[in-house]
C-alpha cells in the first residue's frame, strides 16, 4: 500500500473516513497520464467515477470550485445564473495554485481553503466509490462516494453539468 500525506489525506484521517490511494505515472512533461481510464479500470475502478474539481473565476474576482464526475462538462449557462454572474471564465493555470492550494491535476474537491466557494454537482452521486484528486500530483484517492458526499454537505448541491 503506498504511504501518503497530504491535507486531504489528513482531513481524512481526522474523520476516520476510509480511502485507497492510486499511483498515476506522470508523462515526462510531469502531466498525469492521458490512459487514466485504463489505469483505473486495471484497479477495478470506473473510469467515471473520478471528481474532476473545476476552477472558476467570475466576473466578481470570484473563485468558483465545481465538484463534477462522469466526464461531464459545466453547464455555462446554469453556472452564471446560479451564481447571478454575467461573466465566468476557467481560471487560469497559475490561479489554480493561488486560489486552491494545490497544482492543476492534484486539486481535491476537498481540504480546500476558507472562503472558496465549492459547488458539487448530482453526478457526484453516482457512483458508490469516487476518485478524488490527493492534493499531490501523481496521486490519486479513492474512498466511498456517500463519505465525500457527507463531506461536502455545506457545499452547494445541484445540477450544474452536461452529460
Amino acid at each position: 500500500m503506498i504511504s501518503l500525506t497530504s491535507p486531504v489525506t489528513e482531513l481524512l484521517k481526522t474523520k476516520a473516513i476510509p480511502y485507497s490511494v492510486i499511483a498515476i505515472p506522470l508523462s515526462e512533461d510531469k502531466k498525469p497520464v492521458r490512459n487514466l481510464e485504463e489505469l483505473l479500470e486495471s484497479e477495478g475502478l470506473d473510469p467515471k467515477s473520478v471528481v474532476r474539481s473545476v476552477l472558476f473565476r467570475t466576473g466578481s474576482e470570484q473563485f468558483i470550485l465545481l465538484a463534477v464526475a462522469g466526464g461531464g462538462r459545466a453547464d455555462w449557462a446554469t453556472l452564471r445564473s446560479h451564481l447571478n454572474e454575467r461573466k465566468l471564465r476557467m481560471a487560469e493555470y497559475d490561479e489554480v495554485p493561488e486560489a486552491t492550494g494545490y497544482v492543476v491535476g492534484a486539486v481535491p474537491p476537498i481540504a480546500l481553503p476558507l472562503g472558496l466557494k465549492v459547488m458539487v454537482d448530482n453526478s457526484v452521486k453516482d457512483y458508490e466509490t469516487v476518485v478524488i484528486g490527493s492534493g499531490v500530483l501523481g496521486y490519486a484517492l479513492a474512498l466511498k462516494g456517500a463519505d465525500l458526499i457527507n463531506m461536502l454537505r455545506d457545499a452547494e448541491q445541484g445540477s450544474f453539468a452536461k452529460a
